[in-house]
């Protein structure tokens, strides 16, 4: 199923398909995707009207990934390293400092490792929102959690470039052929970038979310957008999906 434009309904129509999506993802890497002692929650996050960052939780930390023979398939990244078409190392990049910085706690004992954000029309709606999700986004990098962010928004006058490029600080970028972003941020001593420029009407690739440094499992974007799609109402999928006249 291709990405759909949108830009064709109101933020709060968005919203309810990204929430949607959100479990979807959660209850796929559930479902089997993650190896044991690893679960993923959608988690609400303080000072926010919205649920709308998954976070991928450590139970029981990994002594060696070799010799586990879970049902679920962590990828070494040096055997197979992400499918995208862009790979990005942070010698050359800034990537949204900040002076100042919330840190971020999570209220039980396990250990966040990683965080899936899916972006909102509200996230690039103002300066000042844009600068608070790349702020967000920073620290959790600073912080040794790994990111995965998706954004099938357009760039709008805060974000000309994309949102991938403003965080990141260097090119490649989106493109006004694909203007929509799928990016893995994994955290190292020098972080590295694994960038997917994606349109309207492209099927969505699976994306990579790092569990280590050195690991990491495919997010399968396409079949949980499906699954999310399935449950949009009928008057708004007729909307979204109409062909342009």
């Amino acid at each position: 199923m291709p990405v759909h434009d949108w830009t064709r309904v109101s933020a709060g129509t968005f919203h309810d398909f990204h929430q949607a999506w959100i479990i979807a993802i959660r209850n796929a890497l559930n479902e089997g995707l993650l190896p044991e002692g690893f679960y993923a929650m959608a988690e609400q996050v303080a000072g926010r009207p919205h649920p709308d960052v998954l976070a991928l939780e450590e139970c029981n930390p990994l002594e060696d990934w070799s010799e586990r023979n879970d049902r679920a398939a962590a990828v070494a990244v040096a055997e197979h390293p992400p499918k995208v078409r862009f790979t990005l190392d942070a010698e050359a990049a800034i990537y949204a400092a900040k002076a100042d910085r919330i840190a971020l706690y999570h209220t039980s004992g396990d250990r966040v490792v990683a965080f899936l954000e899916i972006v909102s029309p509200g996230n690039k709606r103002s300066q000042m929102a844009i600068g608070q999700l790349l702020d967000k986004l920073a620290c959790a990098l600073e912080q040794g959690r790994h990111l995965l962010v998706i954004d099938l928004h357009p760039p709008g006058r805060h974000d000309a470039e994309g949102l991938h490029s403003k965080f990141w600080g260097m090119t490649p970028g989106v493109t006004a052929e694909q203007p929509l972003s799928l990016a893995a941020y994994r955290a190292d001593t020098s972080p590295t970038a694994y960038f997917e420029p994606v349109a309207v009407g492209d099927v969505l690739p699976d994306m990579p979310l790092f569990l280590t440094s050195d690991y990491y499992v495919n997010v399968p974007l396409e079949a949980t957008y499906q699954v999310a799609w399935r449950g949009v109402p009928g008057r708004w999928k007729r909307v979204i999906a109409a062909q342009d006249a």
